[in-house]
C-alpha cells in the first residue's frame, strides 16, 4: 500500500482536518498522505504544521480542480503508481482503499467508491442527479456508472500523469466522462461515504454535489 497516495484537498478545515489526518497516522499507517491546504483563511495550514503533517501549503485558493491537480503532480513526480482524492471533511472511510486497489489491480484506470453500487432504486435528489450524469455518461462513453458524483476516486499512474502534465481540470463526472472516452478504463466498489464532521462544504450549493 505504499504506492497509494491519499491528495486531501483542504480549504478552511481547522475543524475537520485533525481529525481526518489522525485516524489515517493512527488507524492506516501504510498508506501515504499529502494535505493540499488551497488557501486557506482559518487555521486548517497552522495545524498541518504544527502537527508535522505532510503538506503542500498553496499561497492562493485555487479551487478544488487546481488544488487537486498540485496533489496530482505531487504524486506524479513522487513516482507514486496510485492516488485517490480523500475528502478533508471526514466524509471518506479509509478502510475501502484497499479494496479499491485490489479492483484497480484487475487492470482499470479508475476505480470509483460508491454509494449506490449495491443499494436498491431510491427516488431521493441526490440519487435521481447521479443516475441523470450516469445516463449521460453511459449514452455518450458506453459505461454504465452508478455514482459519478462520488468524490471518492481511485486513478492509477497513467491517470496521474493526464492530471499532472496534460489535463487543468478537478475529478469531476465530465473529466471522467473524458477520460473514459480517451480510452480510459472505470470499475466501481461499494462503499459508505459519511455526512462531513463539521464546516461548510469546498462546493456552493449552486455546483454539482461531489463528495
Amino acid at each position: 500500500m505504499k504506492k497509494v497516495l491519499l491528495v486531501i484537498p483542504a480549504f478552511n478545515e481547522e475543524k475537520n482536518i485533525e481529525k481526518v489526518v489522525g485516524q489515517l497516522v493512527e488507524g492506516f499507517p501504510q498508506l501515504d498522505y499529502v494535505v493540499v491546504n488551497d488557501g486557506s483563511r482559518d487555521g486548517t495550514g497552522k495545524i498541518c504544521r504544527e502537527k508535522g503533517y505532510n503538506l503542500l501549503d498553496l499561497p492562493v485558493n485555487l479551487g478544488l480542480a487546481g488544488c487537486f491537480q498540485a496533489g496530482m503532480k505531487y504524486a506524479f513526480q513522487k513516482g507514486y503508481s496510485y492516488a485517490i482524492q480523500f475528502d478533508g471533511d471526514g466524509q471518506h472511510r479509509p478502510e475501502y482503499i484497499e479494496a479499491m486497489k485490489m479492483k484497480m489491480e484487475e487492470g482499470y484506470d479508475i476505480v470509483i467508491g460508491s454509494r449506490f453500487l449495491t443499494k436498491k432504486k431510491d427516488w431521493s435528489i441526490r440519487m435521481i442527479g447521479s443516475r441523470m450524469i450516469g445516463t449521460a455518461i453511459r449514452v455518450t462513453t458506453g459505461a454504465r456508472v452508478t455514482d459519478p458524483t462520488s468524490g471518492m476516486r481511485l486513478f492509477n499512474r497513467r491517470m496521474i500523469e493526464e492530471f499532472a502534465l496534460n489535463l487543468n481540470y478537478g475529478p469531476e463526472p465530465d473529466t471522467v466522462s473524458f477520460l473514459i472516452k480517451q480510452g480510459a478504463k472505470v470499475a466501481e466498489v461499494p462503499v459508505t461515504i459519511d455526512e462531513r464532521l463539521e464546516g461548510e462544504s469546498y462546493l456552493k450549493p449552486l455546483q454539482p454535489s461531489i463528495t
